[in-house]
């Protein structure tokens, strides 16, 4: 009776154990969630741009044990006059441009700093286009115009069973998804909370269903796409994202930080826009870009992929600005102009004509705004017209 009791009491104390293992599980997942229902609150969002990994499940992506890459200072530059207005109408938390290859203007707002790895929304994007490309260049992915489902076969019989890799890459699939971050029931906000709840992106993507264009026929900005471009991506390399980027990008870069993804409940990274990096890390992938894939004497992204990536070939119409592969361009670019963009203000400018890079973090709640999209552009074009 009384070894009866012990086993009685073990079994109790594992169930109590359990529950409070349960509760624990629930509490984080609770967390997650309110974190992502607050993530844009005016009060909130600068500092949680800085520390998406506070809230967020994520990895980091290993920058190896090599020394940082140089990124000397230059001779500083004068500004336009009305720099410090936009900054403050922006709510821009850095601003740093490149000429030449040198810093010639570097400054933090908002409480930020140059150690924040700030996310990059979807200037992500643009690193995985060049991530792809390397794979193309290594073999790895022979043919652009083959199924995506060749590499993912978990995709046949939804959205996605007769798009193929330049689809993904152009965001001309045709698929069907909502885009508006303002709406909390669209596409893209029930992605979010997938990704907080720790479900699986790959299952989401999956179960996509309805298109609206046959592939190829129409542009149409759909995040889902980079996802279902960073599946592929690790099918063809045999590693997920985040090692991927590690070996091909983030290694031969040299960044001063280690960034990181966020991450599923898988472990899958957040490919589309859930990268983090320093300010000056942007900048050296920027001028890695700006210098057609060289960097530090090496060649890390092939020169042709630079070019054919950041040349408009999206069959975009009208009024909409060019897309390339994972890259934007404006309407009116100039020659070897273009441009990574995340929400809320993220900028990535690239203009290899006048030798500049400028990058630029905020927390812009008018980043919608067609009239503020403009101004930046200006704004930069102002910049690189002074060199």
């Amino acid at each position: 009776m009384r070894s009866f009791g012990k086993w009685l009491g073990r079994i109790l104390l594992a169930l109590v154990l359990a529950a409070a293992a349960l509760g624990l599980w629930k509490i984080e997942e609770i967390r997650r969630l309110m974190a992502v229902n607050s993530l844009f609150e005016p009060d909130r969002i600068v500092r949680n741009f800085s520390n998406m990994d506070a809230a967020f499940l994520h990895r980091e992506i290993d920058r190896g044990d090599g020394p940082v890459s140089p990124l000397p200072a230059g001779e500083p530059m004068q500004m336009p006059e009305r720099l410090d207005r936009f900054l403050t109408d922006r709510n821009a938390t850095s601003l740093l441009v490149l000429s030449g290859g040198k810093i010639v203007y570097e400054d933090y707002l908002l409480g930020t700093g140059p150690k924040d790895l700030r996310i990059s929304w979807s200037m992500a994007k643009s690193y995985l286009s060049a991530l792809t490309g390397i794979l193309v260049d290594n073999g790895l992915i022979p043919d652009l115009d083959a199924p995506v489902t060749d590499y993912v076969p978990e995709l046949e019989g939804g959205a996605y069973s007769n798009a193929t890799i330049r689809n993904v890459l152009n965001m001309a699939t045709g698929v069907t998804f909502d885009e508006d971050y303002l709406d909390k029931g669209s596409d893209i906000n029930r992605m979010g909370r997938i990704l907080a709840l720790g479900g699986e992106m790959d299952t989401f993507a999956a179960d996509l269903t309805e298109t609206f264009a046959p592939p190829g026929e129409q542009w149409k900005y759909v995040s889902i796409d980079t996802h279902v471009l960073g599946m592929v991506l690790r099918a063809a390399g045999g590693k997920p994202v985040v090692d991927l980027m590690s070996d091909y990008v983030i290694r031969p870069l040299g960044v001063e930080r280690a960034p990181y993804y966020l991450t599923d409940g898988t472990g899958v990274a957040f490919a589309l826009g859930g990268l983090n990096v320093t300010t000056r890390d942007y900048a050296r992938f920027g001028q890695m870009f700006l210098q057609r894939g060289r960097w530090q004497g090496n060649q890390i992204v092939p020169a042709d992929w630079v070019i054919l990536s950041t040349t408009a070939s999206a069959p975009t119409s009208g009024d909409q600005m060019g897309y390339g592969y994972q890259w934007w361009l404006p309407r009116d670019a100039r020659p070897r102009e273009y441009m990574g963009r995340g929400i809320y203000g993220q900028y990535l400018y690239i203009n290899e004509t006048a030798d500049v890079v400028i990058v630029l973090t905020a927390a812009d709640r008018r980043f919608r705004d067609r009239t503020v999209q403009r101004d930046n552009l200006e704004l930069f074009r102002e910049i690189a017209d002074r060199f």
